[in-house]
């Protein structure tokens, strides 16, 4: 396709010109300033435009998915077009109220004055977007961008070239480059764009390439949100319903091929419940995926590993843990060159496997036995905090206790992954699984810079401290600050 926004990709390297880079940038800040008057029904207008492209694409996002990692349709539609669509129609239907400037009360300090918050678009934005989720991960985003009035560069990730290609060719026929543009490439391309000083980045990915985003970023003190991953955990006590834990936990461990940044990625379960837990999850493994090894390789629901060495990498995880005196309680098949790992559960895996701290990103889930709690939560904060915990239970008194004693991005009791797609909750995570908060009117604020404004009333109390200092007006601001040790005044 032959459009003015496509850019050249070198054929040898797979990498985006530094020089189409640097001149769609430049492109980009006429029409940032611009949009600072943008109104709402403009961006509107532009967000509807996302949408309308995007879902004419839709039988070709298939395609790209199948192309890519054998994603069934079910999936993309649940994955990647309802988290998109609902972004949509939920800033076409509340960008007006996020947008009206707050007024907000004067303090002790400042009365007599006006102020309010006004919203302005941060302006030129990078969203770098990773392979797990590349339609929902790059256009996510870009739809609180749009939404708060920026011009917007994407990079996808070049481990789904066959959804890049058809994301490209969306935004090439939707915007012209000077408002949005998105960028195909690896290492170089990258390395390219976090060269440039943008105002905002926003990137989705592992903790190790987030601190060189971050890096990056700080060369020109431009924010960012970075919103990472790590190793969530699951907690089962004796008193969940363990039907539906395995029902609900196995649904969020191996959708995308357990590809997901929220994924249960280790599980704590009372040793009360164990066995008939982990029989239930055998029963819902053999529900939806076949009761054989056979049958599970042949599934067509069941997503593949992203490539070979992805592949490689879990299935050394596996046979670490193995060696060092792991045992499989379900699955463990392997097909490296056909990308597969079937659905898995390990028990006994020694804390020194590596299985136990790197994050997975994979459809392995080890079983963690214990006794009491209170071990259970010491591990939980002895471990970087993760983006997500996980608690099935009855118990209110101990989901209480595990909410107050640990830390994390977010939360689901009796639940998993379901948070990240409510639009009203702010979707981040905490020091090492991520910086500031995606999705909804927190996406909006993302890709806002919050701007107080103060207008001086008729009275200028200000005035009492201007010199010269004389023995009344010593009296009247010491009164003021003795004052202001005062619970309230009204």
């Amino acid at each position: 396709m032959n459009r003015p926004n496509m850019h050249i990709v070198d054929p040898h390297t797979g990498e985006s010109s530094p020089a189409d880079i640097q001149r769609v940038f430049e492109s980009q800040l006429a029409t940032a300033t611009a949009w600072r008057e943008s109104t709402v029904a403009e961006r509107i207008a532009r967000l509807k435009k996302l949408r309308d492209a995007m879902m004419a694409r839709r039988e070709d996002f298939y395609k790209a998915f199948q192309l890519d990692y054998r994603k069934p349709a079910s999936e993309v539609e649940g994955t990647e077009f309802m988290p998109v669509l609902d972004e949509i129609r939920h800033a076409i239907g509340s960008l007006k109220k996020w947008s009206t400037p707050k007024r907000v009360w004067p303090t002790m300090a400042t009365m007599f004055t006006q102020s309010w918050i006004e919203y302005q678009p941060r302006g030129r934005c990078l969203i770098v977007a990773p392979w797990n989720f590349p339609l929902n991960l790059c256009f996510g985003p870009l739809v609180s961008a749009l939404a708060a009035g920026n011009t917007v560069i994407l990079k996808p990730s070049e481990m789904t070239p066959a959804v890049s290609a058809v994301m490209a060719e969306v935004i090439a026929q939707t915007f012209p480059s000077n408002e949005v543009a998105l960028f195909e490439g690896a290492l170089q391309t990258s390395q390219a764009l976090l060269e440039l000083p943008f105002d905002h980045i926003f990137f989705t990915g592992s903790p190790a390439v987030g601190k060189v985003v971050m890096a990056a970023a700080a060369k020109h003190l431009t924010s960012v949100t970075l919103e990472l991953g790590g190793k969530s955990p699951v907690i089962v006590d004796e008193s969940a319903d363990l039907k539906l834990s395995a029902e609900t936990l196995l649904w969020g461990k191996f959708t995308n091929c357990g590809q997901i940044c929220v994924a249960p990625d280790h599980l704590y379960v009372h040793e009360s419940v164990k066995d008939r837990f982990v029989q239930a999850c055998r029963d819902v493994i053999a529900e939806r995926f076949g009761a054989t090894p056979d049958a599970q390789r042949k599934s067509p629901d069941f997503t593949r590993v992203i490539n070979q060495r992805h592949t490689q990498r879990i299935a050394g995880l596996l046979q670490d843990a193995k060696d060092k005196g792991a045992k499989v309680l379900i699955g463990g098949d392997v097909d490296i060159p056909g990308c597969y790992i079937s659905p898995t559960l390990i028990e006994q895996a020694p804390a020194n496997a590596s299985i136990m701290s790197e994050e997975i990103f994979g459809p392995v889930l080890p079983v963690i036995t214990y006794r009491d709690i209170s071990e259970v939560v010491r591990q939980i904060n002895a471990a970087p905090k993760p983006l997500a915990l996980y608690i099935f239970s009855k118990n209110k008194a101990r989901m209480r206790q595990i909410l107050a004693q640990t830390s994390s991005g977010g939360v689901a009791i009796n639940h998993v992954v379901l948070h990240y797609a409510h639009g009203n909750l702010p979707f981040g995570g905490v020091n090492n699984s991520g910086i500031g908060s995606a999705h909804g009117e927190f996406g909006f604020k993302a890709f806002s810079h919050e701007r107080a404004v103060l207008k001086s009333g008729p009275v200028l109390m200000a005035r009492m401290f201007f010199p010269p200092y004389t023995g009344l007006k010593q009296k009247l601001i010491r009164w003021t600050v003795d004052s202001l040790r005062l619970p309230s005044l009204f």
